[in-house]
């Protein structure tokens, strides 16, 4: 039997075909789309992550910037932003800051990796519906792109007042928001949930 799905925006109650490959639903009533058809999406998604967190431990380890103005260099990491609200007593801007830039989008890439990876191997493990809910609960609060948008302009702005030299951790984080862009395009949470239920 088909399986009963409500659309995401007129919540009409509808069987839903099997796709063929790359095909898709669309609501009969209001034609939002219902699901669409992305082949080997866990497998795609796993390597992605994987990708994901080894640029992840680049952003966080290496130097963000460096700036050097008459004869003096400062270095600075992806944290020290954070460091030095805290210093301001910034208190809650630093903790927004961290929690938005920094562990949501480190807890989407873990909490994937602890769903994904045992169903690659046809297993699954204690609590993976809540913490995949979760992921999918985390997903809109990860700015990456606002952080690095604000450090851009930053750049724009102070390059006339000392030389910036951009860092390793810097060219990470930017290849880091294309290839979590490119794992929220690839996951098919439809897949993920009928694999889960299979293995229940």
């Amino acid at each position: 039997m088909s399986e009963l799905i409500a659309c995401h925006e007129c919540d009409l109650l509808t069987r839903l075909p099997e796709l063929p490959p790359g095909g898709c639903a669309h609501c009969p009533r209001c034609g939002c789309l219902l699901q669409r058809d992305r082949p080997n999406s866990i497998e795609k998604t796993l390597a992605l992550s994987f990708a994901g967190l080894v640029l992840f431990i680049a952003a966080v380890s290496f130097p963000f910037l460096a700036m050097k103005a008459g004869g003096f260099e400062q270095h600075s990491n992806l944290l020290t932003g954070v460091w030095l609200l805290l210093e301001q007593k910034m208190v809650l801007l630093a903790m927004v800051v961290l929690l938005t830039c920094v562990l949501f989008p480190l807890a989407g890439i873990l909490g994937l990796l602890y769903v994904l990876l045992p169903l690659h191997f046809g297993r699954r493990l204690p609590r993976a519906e809540v913490v995949f809910r979760l992921v999918s609960h985390l997903q809109p609060w990860s700015m990456m792109e606002v952080f690095m948008l604000g450090i851009l302009v930053s750049l724009v702005k102070l390059g006339h007042l000392a030389e910036v030299i951009p860092g390793i951790s810097l060219w990470a984080f930017a290849v880091l928001i294309f290839v979590l862009a490119a794992q929220a395009a690839v996951l098919d949470p439809h897949q993920v949930w009928e694999r889960l239920e299979a293995l229940r």
